[in-house]
């Protein structure tokens, strides 16, 4: 029997059903005149990975790409470009005939271009893009520079033109060409025309044999005109989330899929045609044209603190033996004194000679980036003498990460993450209240809504501006924060979702930036206490695929049934195979004797069948058997994306408990074990707005979805100002009236200095590129009465006000 499926009008209809119009009555009071602890001034910053094309193509200003033609060996991104009856030939080559004087010892290959046939009227050539496209405006300068060769005693006659697809010129340059060596090339290109789709094109007009290298294009106007600068909209649209950090150069661009690939810092310094060109594990080559001076110079330009992850001697793959460890600590050191040391200093001296003889001032460093284990413990303690030793003052971090970090010696920071549904940071903005204070600093470092929030939300935005209520309120011991991923070309994204999204000429911020702008622009000195009372709210209704699983156990599954209204949405026939199934993890799945089999012992195999539209209130009953392993079965139930959290989890943590895991929180677990070889009923009821399992007939679970907070605040003081800050969200779908009481410090009568809201008619309302502020800060109007706000705060909305006091 075929599958039949019913679905919902929209995905949105099966996640965001709630029950009754509006919440009830709710009241916020500030204690105004109990000042707690001082606003951690670093607590809002930023995390810069290059991730997603966000350096190369995005916030590096270079608009040619793969412009060393270290890219691969056939002219990558280059295409050949002949008019009337010219001929050529174009290849990649690392031949180096002029071995005394290499343009490059590092990025050997350069662009050899044979023309058998030209003239000026039939011309031959290369043509680059760029990223999906150059930008060109009408009025707005272009730096040109290239290097070329040409033979001893020959001269080719070329041009470098901004043009259209089909040929029609912008801007035209004639170059002088060097001969016998290599000669650096520069041009000025003014376009007469705008068009965001043009390429560049090098055309010569008489036949012979010349090399290309380093062909680079930049607008003149680059964010603080710097050479080798930053692309303007991207970089003003970072410094306007005015961060008081930047950590860099990223997450696992650190690491490296394998040593070989890890970030080396020494490697990105210098001319640029000496700059590793390195395999990104993301899916690129990078130029490192921002390197490591590159990201000091735009910490300094933000304002805002360096923080500096380095590598550890561990990649995704492989671990540095420890009695190599020494070159990575010392790689280590050598970075600290570069940022901070003295122009006398060899390291200081570079940095002078690199045109900054002023320190950074380097305060932070991270040692590794998601590492954990014994490997890491192993080699925390090297980083940790050696720079302590050197630099006492110098603030280390460590990870937490496989369920720990390093204790001996302490770090002065532990960086924790998470990524996951709005509903897990709305539970989790509390989780700071109860951390122990006599530890470690805490630094967020990467944590962002991943999940049910399409590419990028208001509801996922609410339910991160939730948890920043409690960073915020916390900030005695979370001291840092940073949204992650930051940035993400919208041709090229490897993680969703991104901060910032651009394309070649646009970008726009998610509703997420702009509850990152709000906080940090509002972030106050202070922390006044904050009371809320307010009801709870219902949980969303959800339907969604299912599935079954394994962690680190071998099973079976037959009989899968899943049924609606007296219908069957679903019934497992595998005569056929496995059909529409999607299987996740590393696996072993095969059908044997009519039954989906899973055999390899390993953690978080997955294999899911149906639609994220599957409405509410199905039952989904199957059969299961264990085969071996440690534990049991994992039920899968109401997915809406394959990698949810949201199953039955039987016979798990060792085979001891039976347990409901929804949108990753542990729910009603009871004693339970799975034994070997026996076929198990299994059932899950979700109609009603409940759910009931059952094994072998048996209620084990009858549980309601949890309940969710409605109303979340911080308040804080400016002490310049005497400015009472209060941010105010509401996560419910409906909203809320609340009378917002400030206690023992009278404030203004009358209109609020400032009060805005972000919000939107729909949770899964999105910014785009084609309206990028369509979810964006609005002014709202709060009054104050006899010192109560009486306001009505919409549904999914951040609400930031600011009070004066009299």
């Amino acid at each position: 029997m075929k599958p039949s499926v019913v679905f919902l009008r929209n995905m949105g209809a099966a996640m965001l059903l709630a029950t009754g119009l509006q919440a009830a009555p709710a009241t916020i009071t500030v204690s105004a005149n109990q000042p707690a602890h001082k606003v951690a001034p670093t607590l809002w910053g930023l995390f810069f990975e290059d991730i997603n094309l966000s350096a190369d193509g995005g916030l590096y200003a270079e608009l040619v790409r793969n412009r060393s033609f270290e890219d691969a060996d056939e002219p990558q991104h280059w295409q050949p470009v002949t008019s009337g009856d010219a001929q050529a030939a174009v290849t990649v080559t690392c031949e180096q005939p002029w071995a005394d004087n290499p343009l490059a010892t590092r990025n050997k290959r350069s662009l050899r271009l044979d023309i058998t046939k030209a003239s000026p009227s039939a011309t031959a050539g290369i043509s680059n893009s760029g990223y999906w496209g150059i930008p060109v405006r009408a009025g707005q300068e272009m730096h040109l520079s290239l290097a070329l060769r040409l033979p001893a005693g020959t001269n080719i006659p070329l041009t470098a033109s901004l043009e259209s697809k089909d040929g029609k010129s912008y801007a035209t340059a004639h170059l002088n060409a060097g001969r016998d060596g290599w000669s650096t090339i520069m041009a000025k290109l003014n376009p007469d025309t705008t068009d965001t789709d043009a390429r560049l094109v090098l055309r010569a007009s008489a036949p012979g044999t010349l090399w290309l290298d380093m062909v680079s294009l930049f607008p003149a106007q680059t964010w603080k005109n710097r050479p080798n600068g930053l692309r303007a909209d991207l970089a003003e649209m970072l410094n306007s989330l005015k961060p008081s950090f930047l950590r860099f150069p990223g997450g696992c661009w650190v690491e490296g899929e394998t040593m070989a690939e890890s970030y080396r810092w020494k490697e990105t310094m210098g001319p640029l045609q000496e700059r590793r060109s390195q395999w990104n594990i993301w899916g690129y080559w990078a130029t490192h044209g921002i390197g490591y001076h590159e990201y000091l110079q735009l910490s300094e330009d933000l304002k805002a603190e360096p923080l500096f992850c380095v590598n550890v001697g561990m990649s995704h793959k492989e671990h540095v033996p420890m009695d190599r460890m020494g070159e990575y600590v010392q790689d280590a050191l050598d970075a600290i004194e570069y940022a901070n040391g003295p122009v006398t200093s060899p390291w200081g001296a570079l940095r002078a000679r690199n045109g900054h003889p002023e320190p950074f001032h380097l305060k932070y460093v991270e040692i590794g980036n998601e590492n954990g284990g014994p490997a890491y413990l192993e080699r925390w303690p090297l980083f940790h003498k050696a720079i302590k030793a050197k630099y006492p003052d110098l603030q280390l971090i460590a990870n937490e990460w496989a369920g720990g970090h390093p204790t001996d010696p302490l770090p002065d920071i532990i960086d924790e993450h998470y990524y996951n549904t709005p509903e897990f940071f709305m539970n989790r903005a509390d989780m700071y209240d109860h951390y122990d204070r006599s530890g470690p600093k805490i630094f967020v470092g990467e944590y962002a809504v991943t999940r049910e929030t399409g590419t990028g939300s208001l509801r996922g935005a609410i339910g991160e501006a939730a948890y920043m209520t409690g960073l915020e309120r916390n900030s005695d011991i979370v001291v840092m924060a940073a949204y992650a991923p930051l940035l993400a070309h919208v041709n090229h994204r490897r993680w969703n979702p991104d901060l910032i999204n651009f394309d070649n000429s646009r970008a726009y911020g998610l509703p997420s930036y702009y509850v990152q702008q709000l906080f940090a622009a509002h972030r106050g000195d202070v922390v006044l206490p904050t009371k809320v009372d307010a009801a709870p709210t219902a949980a969303p209704v959800r339907g969604g695929a299912i599935g079954v699983g394994t962690w680190l156990s071998q099973a079976e599954f037959k009989d899968l049934q899943v049924t609606a209204g007296g219908r069957i949405i679903y019934q497992s026939d595998f005569s056929s195979g496995t059909g529409n199934w999607r299987f996740h993890g590393d696996g072993d799945w095969q059908v044997v004797d009519g039954a989906l089999r899973q055999t390899a012992i390993k953690e978080n195999i997955r294999a899911v069948f149906g639609d994220a539209k599957w409405q509410p209130g199905y039952t989904y009953s199957l059969k299961a058997r264990k085969l071996g392993g440690a534990e049991g079965f994992l039920i899968l139930f109401n997915i809406l994306h394959d990698d949810d959290k949201n199953w039955w989890n039987l016979g798990g943590w060792g085979n001891q408990r039976h347990g409901l895991e929804i949108d990753g929180s542990e729910s009603a677990t009871v004693a339970g074990k799975i034994v070997n070889n026996r076929w198990y009923d299994i059932r899950i009821e979700t109609a009603a707005g409940r759910i009931k399992c059952y094994l072998d007939n048996k209620l084990v679970h009858d549980v309601a979805p949890p309940s969710l907070r409605s109303l979340f605040a911080s308040a804080t003081r400016d002490e310049t100002t005497g400015d009472i800050i209060l941010k105010v969200v509401n996560g419910a779908f409906t909203p809320v009236m609340t009378d917002v009481r400030i206690d023992g410090a009278p404030v203004a009568e009358g209109p609020a200095a400032l009060a805005v809201t972000l919000t939107s008619p729909g949770a899964m309302d999105e910014n785009s590129l084609d309206h990028p502020t369509k979810i964006s800060p609005k002014p709202v109007s709060i009054t104050v009465n006899n010192g109560v706000i009486h306001h009505e705060f919409p549904a999914n909305s951040l609400t930031v006000i600011r009070l004066t006091a009299k």
